[in-house]
């Protein structure tokens, strides 16, 4: 089975729809969205109807903390992200809140990988994997829970990178190139960040998506060009979201 993995989508459809398409095109057949469908972006209702729409037909999803912001927004908003967080709530429809409410922390894609916006270590906590020390907690927790998990598939920190552990258990990282299928054995326990959707972060803004092959054992990272300038307009046009939100998306910073 080819799945298209997708995070951090943070309500941008232009990059969610180019990245669907391009997925499709790339022989997905099935999709798992890994947290923070909405946030930031100006379009959180549009995108979680996308999102609704596929998991009826069998997608995977799981909660991010933007998710659980946008449901239950603060009374008081104290930073700027619960402003983006109240707003947000706003734009969406009972339904729309019921599903973010009803997202799982994590999930089993297979019988082997596992879903997971942030770290398996507390997801609760949305712990943040930006290095091999944090990586090798994730992955000592998801094989805690259960030693079939070979692989876990993250987002949170709006970058790609792959970790795996060496027959020694050593960890390792790799900065994967996009298009260049990885392969990803089961013998060895992997940890995959897929990327953001819906706003990168690494001055590239190109949409980030990842495709994981079960059969074949491969992961592929993909950027894809998308109309980033309609994305950050859409954050403009909401008069509430704050300007720098646009202009990141403009500039993938």
């Amino acid at each position: 089975m080819k799945y298209a993995l997708l995070a951090d989508l943070h309500a941008n459809i232009q990059a969610l729809d180019a990245c669907l398409e391009h997925a499709r095109a790339s022989g997905a057949q099935q999709f798992a969205f890994i947290g923070d469908l909405v946030g930031y972006g100006g379009n959180p209702a549009q995108v979680l109807d996308r999102v609704m729409s596929l998991v009826s037909c069998g997608a995977l999803c799981v909660r991010g903390n933007h998710d659980e912001a946008a449901h239950s927004p603060p009374t008081i908003p104290r930073l700027v992200q619960d402003l983006g967080s109240t707003w947000t709530h706003a734009q969406l429809q009972p339904r729309q809140l019921s599903f973010l409410e009803n997202l799982p922390l994590t999930t089993r894609l297979e019988q082997d990988a596992l879903l997971v916006h942030a770290s398996a270590d507390s997801p609760e906590k949305w712990h943040y994997v930006e290095d091999s020390n944090a990586a090798e907690r994730s992955m000592r927790a998801a094989a805690q829970q259960d030693p079939n998990v070979r692989y876990v598939f993250s987002g949170h920190v709006h970058v790609q990178a792959l970790y795996f552990l060496t027959p020694t258990a050593k960890l390792m990282r790799f900065t994967p190139e996009p298009g260049i299928p990885v392969p990803v054995p089961p013998h060895r326990q992997w940890l995959a960040i897929v990327g953001s959707c819906g706003q990168p972060r690494d001055h590239d803004p190109r949409a980030m998506y990842a495709l994981y092959d079960s059969e074949a054992a491969t992961i592929t990272f993909h950027r894809v060009p998308y109309d980033h300038m309609a994305a950050a307009a859409a954050v403009r046009a909401s008069k509430e979201l704050p300007a720098q939100w646009a202009d990141r998306l403009e500039w993938g910073r």
